[in-house]
């Protein structure tokens, strides 16, 4: 993977370090349109001291990723993997946590039939093992998990849609939390035998796993209680992620990063602990979570950003009719987003076919914030384009009387005068001093 390269534009470094911050979109469409075949951006970043070494490994990290994660809805592809170099394993500065990876990929996967296919008709056992970052639906599925009843038994009383507990029951066998046996094959006296708990080697990968999304994880997430957890509870829970994750507990010759990934594990174990244990710190921090925007808010506010990146892409490049599609998923995503609206809007004035709607979404950016002079410049362009100088007029006034030093809508108003001055003009010398017209 560290060779791979993709046609997708949302999985272009540029665009990830674009997404993340670290290069400004404008000088990255500058680089993208100059750069010349064979010639790799990263070199141009470096040389040009726009990035960090830091910043572009990481982004170059987070692209492979996403193309990773691409790949997982695809149930009849072949992959060809081919030999490019010879890494040592020493030399890699990070590690993707492959736990991770196969976590966000089923997730985002849409459901297919094969699932079904694969797992039907054999009895699923749970492992001795605990693993923090399940969402609601898995833990579910792996409460009804007794060693006993087949897949198909299950789904009623998981209380989940057929395909999304297909999909999580498959996350829960890749993550090796369960196994399946075959159900005619089994005495009924062995259903209940589970499997021993997994090696160290699992414990380390778990441990990095949470480490890499302990950013976005609450404490009562952290040590995976709900939110009503009594003290009893939250206690007996620590105290056994503590063992389970206590430095101490894993190879002491292991690089120095990872080993500082297991420290800030066990610190932000430690602080949850200490937080939710204490009633007025608990109080407080319960406050501050009812506040704040909730996790599925956030990803959505996230998705929906991210496709309007893509769209302003596509329209700073031209390609107006590409853009428009990921606009609209934007506007669908939080339809609440002036400026998304008034993007859309903009591309969809481009087109012949999509002007009619243009004059709605701009009329929408403005009824969201009636403040913002943009908007209304966006529906005096559009007007002027479709030879309504009067309605042009009308917007560009608007936006001088929001910001009376607006340039372009100054400039705008100044040629629309001009040309009714150009148009009286015309019209007086073309009738007498009656008023008639001249033959």
């Amino acid at each position: 993977m560290i060779f791979a390269r993709t046609n997708l534009p949302e999985e272009e470094l540029g665009e990830i370090l674009v997404r993340r911050g670290k290069i400004l979109e404008r000088e990255y469409l500058k680089i993208r349109q100059s750069l010349e075949p064979r010639q790799k951006i990263e070199d141009i970043l470096l040389q040009k001291e726009l990035v960090s070494q830091k910043d572009l490994y990481e982004g170059m990290i987070a692209q492979l990723k996403e193309m990773t994660l691409s790949i997982f809805p695809f149930f009849d592809a072949e992959i060809d993997f081919e030999e490019k170099g010879r890494f040592v394993e020493k030399d890699l500065k990070s590690k993707i946590s492959v736990i991770s990876l196969i976590e966000g990929g089923i997730r985002k996967m849409p459901y297919h039939p094969s699932l079904r296919t694969f797992m039907e008709k054999k009895i699923p056992y749970s492992k001795v093992r605990i693993h923090l970052t399940l969402q609601e639906e898995e833990k579910k599925i792996l409460e009804v998990i007794d060693g006993k009843n087949p897949t198909e038994a299950l789904l009623p009383s998981a209380g989940l849609s057929p395909d999304l507990f297909w999909k999580s029951l498959y996350l829960l066998f890749c993550l090796d939390l369960i196994d399946f046996r075959v159900a005619e094959s089994i005495p009924v006296e062995e259903r209940t035998r589970v499997a021993p708990p997994s090696g160290p080697q699992t414990q380390l990968a778990e441990v990095l796993a949470l480490a890499e999304k302990l950013q976005s994880m609450n404490y009562y997430q952290i040590l995976n209680v709900s939110r009503d957890a009594s003290d009893a509870e939250i206690k007996k829970v620590y105290f056994h992620l503590a063992r389970m994750f206590h430095p101490d507990s894993f190879d002491q010759n292991l690089p120095a990063e990872t080993k500082e990934q297991i420290d800030e594990v066990f610190d932000q174990i430690t602080k949850a602990y200490k937080t939710l244990s204490n009633k007025e710190e608990r109080t407080v921090y319960d406050r501050k979570l009812a506040t704040a925007l909730p996790e599925e808010g956030r990803d959505v506010g996230r998705k929906a950003d991210i496709k309007f990146r893509q769209g302003k892409t596509l329209f700073n490049q031209g390609r107006y009719e590409d853009a428009i599609i990921f606009l609209e998923e934007a506007v669908r995503l939080r339809p609440n987003k002036s400026d998304y609206f008034l993007l859309l809007a903009m591309a969809e004035s481009k087109l012949p076919l999509f002007r009619k709607k243009a004059e709605e979404d701009f009329l929408k950016a403005i009824d969201l914030e009636p403040w913002n002079a943009e908007a209304y410049i966006g529906l005096g362009l559009f007007y002027k384009q479709e030879g309504l100088p009067a309605k042009a007029s009308r917007q560009f006034r608007r936006a001088v009387d929001i910001d009376p030093e607006h340039k372009v809508a100054l400039k705008e108003l100044n040629l629309l005068r001009k040309e009714e001055k150009k148009k009286g003009l015309k019209a007086l010398l073309s009738t007498d001093l009656f008023g008639r017209k001249k033959k």
